[in-house]
């Protein structure tokens, strides 16, 4: 019952986590291509960076890589490979202690 929550939370934050990076990459060409009046609303990147801290760091990374986005910030390209990390040992710890 445990892992059947703990990989269900896992599937549904990394399922809106891939859609909220994919989503910002679209509005950020469109920004770019479009008028000042005309721009869509960006997710801020505290945002992108909490999603990947509740679970959905392993596959944001994986699409911010074949996407091309955010690849220049130090943020996304060392935080979220430690957000893995750091995931990792406490579903490590969890598995081992629970």
């Amino acid at each position: 019952m445990r892992e059947t929550t703990i990989l269900f939370w896992f599937i549904c934050i990394s399922a809106v986590g891939v859609l909220m990076t994919v989503y910002d990459k679209l509005a950020a060409i469109h920004n770019g291509k479009s008028q000042e009046k005309h721009k869509k609303r960006r997710v801020p990147e505290r945002t992108l960076l909490l999603i990947g801290l509740l679970g959905a760091a392993a596959p944001m990374f994986l699409t911010m890589l074949c996407i091309r986005h955010k690849t220049r910030h130090k943020k996304f390209t060392v935080g979220l490979p430690l957000e893995v990390l750091l995931q990792a040992a406490i579903l490590l710890c969890i598995s081992l202690y629970l």
